[in-house]
């Protein structure tokens, strides 16, 4: 790296990915790698923003955005952000085209991927990571933090170093943590919520408006919760409100719940109007959700040991449903199917 900027690589650069890598431009030589669509915004210049009021405007010259593999040469670090289903093809173009030296670092949903990349990368320093936001696409070339903190988990590890300043001068300083495995798996009980999200088809604050899509995400979590409990996974909170009292939070009537929820982490825990999951935005874009990832990973989880997990298991068919054409679900009918579930099994 020797002495000047980072020669930072997102691979992968979607709503995160973008987000990320260009809070990063004014402090790295930044490379992303994705779309064509989003090279042809980069084209045109792009913009970071957050509900905070930071807003940037990333000039073409700042930057260099490519579909190319070759984007990954020369490297200093590696940050993949593809969904779930493309990790091992990202793994492979990373053995290919980027240097061994560079730290890889996961910034995926879902808690299968750092293993995926490890075995495809044998003999590299490969890390996971956590980000504990959603990103939208406000408007053409616009990438808007509409939820959360602006900070980031990763393993811990000495390979960090020569980048910590850089992330913390862009407002993304990395939290390392010695349990990732409990930070993601307490980012996955999160992220439950998107499959409601996406099913719903509202954005994220109407639909936490509601008390029966609140309670159906309270009932993933749950069941997920036990889950983790049975393995031994000890979950590190990824919002500024308790994980393990988000269940009883979220199934409040809505005038307790609205006070609770704005008292969280001292007024933190907010939503941004513009604000969606990652998978209605996947649904509302034609493409693959991650709902195996996510629901999905709670299923194995019950299968591994020996249980079963219906009302995720019901949420994985309700977004297979939704991928094929069926319509939004009102939240009284989703509480309903959740529950004839989960009865069904007992």
């Amino acid at each position: 790296m020797g002495g000047g900027l980072p020669k930072i690589a997102v691979f992968g650069a979607g709503l995160v990915g973008a987000y990320v890598g260009l809070r990063l431009a004014p402090h790295a030589r930044l490379t992303l790698i994705g779309r064509a669509p989003l090279v042809a915004r980069a084209a045109e210049g792009l913009r970071v923003s957050d509900m905070d009021g930071f807003d940037l405007i990333v000039t073409p010259g700042e930057i260099e955005a490519t579909t190319a593999l070759e984007g990954l040469a020369e490297s200093d670090l590696v940050l993949v952000t593809v969904k779930s289903h493309a990790t091992a093809e990202a793994a492979a173009a990373i053995a290919a085209h980027a240097p061994p030296r560079a730290p890889v670092v996961s910034l995926q949903n879902g808690v299968a991927n750092v293993e995926v990349l490890r075995e495809a990368l044998p003999g590299r320093t490969v890390l996971a990571g956590m980000v504990p936001f959603n990103v939208v696409e406000a408007e053409r070339g616009r990438y808007h933090r509409g939820t959360g903190v602006g900070g980031l988990m990763v393993e811990a590890h000495p390979d960090l170093a020569p980048f910590l300043p850089c992330f913390a001068a862009a407002g993304l300083a990395l939290e390392q943590s010695s349990n990732m495995l409990g930070v993601q798996w307490g980012k996955l009980l999160v992220n439950l919520n998107n499959a409601v999200n996406a099913v719903s088809g509202v954005s994220l604050m109407e639909q936490l408006r509601q008390r029966g899509y609140r309670q159906a995400w309270a009932m993933a979590m749950r069941e997920a919760m036990a889950l983790t409990r049975r393995a031994g996974i000890r979950l590190v909170d990824p919002l500024p409100m308790p994980i393990e009292l988000m269940p009883a939070i979220m199934s409040l009537p809505d005038k307790l719940y609205f006070y609770v929820a704005a008292q969280a982490g001292g007024g933190r825990a907010r939503v941004d109007p513009h604000a969606r999951s990652s998978m209605a935005d996947d649904l509302a874009k034609g493409r693959r959700t991650e709902v195996d990832y996510l629901n999905g990973e709670v299923v194995r989880l019950a299968r591994r040991l020996g249980r079963e997990a219906p009302v995720n298991q019901r949420m994985v068919e309700l977004v297979r449903a939704a991928e094929a054409g069926a319509p939004p679900i009102p939240a009284a009918v989703l509480l309903q199917e959740l529950r004839r579930a989960s009865r069904s099994r007992r």
